[in-house]
């Protein structure tokens, strides 16, 4: 039976969310969903939290951060089903466009929610579609969540100072770049060296520019980096989050840094997702009523994302 302080936590386990992916075969496929939610439920988590259900984001919404020309160009490639929307990693496939908005449509009422109080915390398993920028597609990401995300917090709820911070092995780059001189948004951001992964971007000397100099944090690890590493670097993000007073924390938690996965070289194991959402319901607890909102970003390989993901679900429980 649930408890009153279970009820706090929303889940999105609508199976609409499986419809964003490439196909069998693909890394980022529509099994993963599942992944997450047979793991849910072996740990009997799916019996103590609240659905969140997904819906598609409008064009307005898309709009308030998605450059109207992109959406377009799109709709008209993904017409086709053949080709890709940028360089070569992200499938120009016929269902992609109206999938994404249903992500970023899940993102928001998971925000929505927390902001109304239905939930104090949130999770959003296929979501956290952060290399995609306001004006292209990019790593498996066509739409931004995230971005669609902290615009209509501002415009919709009135929010000022929002945290975002990712532990994704691959650089939060469409977030990063987007926000890189709005001084509001409090940017923490740990994955491997962009030396020798995917976007290439993230070094240290990222911090922001103009007025916002200083409000970004970018801590990129060596490849093998393991969860004493992350947490020794971990210290930094509290700290930084600190000086940053955010108002609600968006968390991306890719499990893609976990040992194992196929195309990214971190060794973290689970327990350094699970460290990170309970530390951050500290933080959250201390600056914004608690409020934060899971995504689940990267990972590859199914069992590593089941488990990571089904950790931060048990932290926002017990934290």
């Amino acid at each position: 039976m649930s408890t009153k302080s279970d009820q706090l936590v929303g889940v999105c386990s609508d199976p609409a969310q499986a419809r964003y992916g490439f196909g069998d075969g693909h890394p980022f496929g529509a099994d993963r969903f599942a992944a997450f939610c047979q793991e849910m439920h072996v740990r009997a988590l799916d019996t103590r939290v609240q659905p969140i259900a997904a819906r598609a984001a409008s064009r307005a919404e898309l709009e308030s951060f998605h450059n109207a020309h992109y959406l377009d160009y799109v709709r008209t490639k993904c017409a086709t089903g053949e080709g890709f929307l940028d360089g070569g990693d992200t499938p120009a496939a016929a269902h992609i466009l109206e999938a994404a908005a249903w992500v970023v449509g899940a993102t928001l009422n998971a925000v929505d929610g927390v902001m109304r109080g239905a939930w104090r915390r949130a999770f959003v398993p296929i979501a956290g579609l952060h290399h995609a920028g306001r004006q292209h597609a990019a790593g498996f990401c066509v739409l931004n969540d995230i971005g669609v995300a902290i615009e209509q917090l501002r415009r919709a709820h009135g929010l000022k100072r929002i945290a975002y911070v990712d532990i994704d092995a691959h650089h939060g780059d469409g977030v990063f770049y987007a926000f890189e001189e709005d001084a509001d948004l409090v940017f923490a951001d740990l994955h491997e060296d962009g030396r020798f992964l995917y976007p290439g971007t993230g070094s240290s000397e990222e911090t922001g520019k103009g007025s916002a100099r200083g409000t970004k944090l970018n801590i990129p690890m060596p490849p093998g980096a393991d969860d004493l590493a992350f947490r020794s670097e971990w210290k930094r993000v509290e700290d930084h989050l600190r000086k940053g007073r955010p108002q609600l924390i968006l968390f991306q938690c890719g499990a893609d840094s976990i040992q194992g996965d196929p195309i990214t070289h971190l060794r973290y194991t689970p327990a350094a997702h699970a460290h990170a959402a309970t530390r951050l319901c500290v933080l959250a607890k201390e600056f914004c009523d608690g409020r934060i909102v899971g995504l689940g970003g990267g990972g590859y390989n199914r069992h590593n994302l089941a488990q990571a993901w089904s950790g931060v679900v048990a932290a926002f429980l017990d934290a």
